[in-house]
């Protein structure tokens, strides 16, 4: 009974998507709709984002003894708690990429360019962006289901009755932390990568002197570099949180609603991460 059931919803699903694709009008539309739809929430998110970065310049000194402490738990949450894990990927990442990479540039007879391709591969491109999407699967998600369910369930509104402001309270702390966890993950991830990369390519009997492949690493490496660094993993961590606390707590959520915010949540915070990623490798090119 249960395979009839599903076999007909799929097939209703089929003829769903037939009908639409065969009718210009009807495809024309949807897309028009999901255009629509996408610029709503960017303005959404443009207006949450402003009234969040106003919050944290004018009320910074505003209860310091409650906003603080809420800080440090989210920094703990999101960077202390996570880091075992990272750890353990940056081995995973010097054995899977680094390691091979010294071994294949030994056997072509290119090892002037491993310093280049480190930096290029690890440091500027994998290691930021990997981190970021590990933290938005670990901390983002939970960031939306909590949000949202004292959202639905009216939390939000009692700290509005108590005059709490819930941006100072709920989404600033979120914000601050993500920010900072995201940044001190990516370079535990980064430096752990590059020495278990070296390690891994020490056990494949690669002739290469440590002295030889740090130097190379710190003269690929640039001020621009540490710059860009800070500030595409801070702009991360702050995308992410913007992302995540608005689906959470500026929508007006039922409890069966949260699920499909997270869904929403995370696909956008993807697609901003690869765009703010892309604004970045434009200015990597450009200097």
């Amino acid at each position: 009974m249960e395979k009839g059931s599903a076999s007909a919803i799929e097939s209703q699903q089929a003829r769903w998507i037939w009908r639409t694709l065969s009718n210009p009008g009807v495809l024309t539309v949807r897309v028009a709709r999901s255009i629509y739809r996408f610029f709503i929430t960017i303005r959404g998110l443009g207006s949450f984002a402003l009234i969040t970065l106003g919050v944290i310049l004018t009320k910074g000194r505003v209860a310091r003894r409650v906003v603080h402490p809420i800080i440090f738990q989210q920094t703990a949450r999101a960077g202390l708690r996570l880091l075992p894990m990272f750890l353990f990927l940056s081995a995973a990442l010097g054995w899977l990429i680094i390691g091979q990479t010294v071994s294949w540039l030994t056997r072509v007879g290119a090892m002037n360019y491993l310093g280049t391709v480190m930096v290029i591969v690890v440091v500027r491109e994998l290691g930021p962006l990997l981190a970021a999407l590990l933290v938005l699967a670990r901390v983002g998600t939970a960031f939306v289901i909590e949000l949202g369910t004292a959202r639905a369930t009216g939390e939000v509104e009692g700290l509005e009755a108590l005059g709490i402001d819930p941006v100072h309270y709920l989404v600033v702390p979120r914000v601050l932390g993500l920010s900072l966890s995201v940044f001190a993950l990516t370079v535990y991830l980064i430096i752990g990568a590059l020495i278990s990369g070296y390690l891994w390519a020490f056990v494949q009997d690669v002739p290469l002197r440590p002295s030889d492949y740090f130097r190379q690493l710190a003269s690929s490496l640039s001020g621009l570099d540490f710059a860009l660094l800070g500030l595409k993993t801070l702009g991360f961590g702050f995308v992410i949180a913007m992302v995540t606390c608005y689906h959470g707590l500026a929508q007006p959520l039922r409890l069966e609603e949260v699920s499909f915010a997270t869904v929403r949540a995370v696909a956008q915070s993807v697609v901003a991460c690869v765009l703010l990623d892309a604004v970045f490798i434009l200015i990597y090119l450009a200097s």
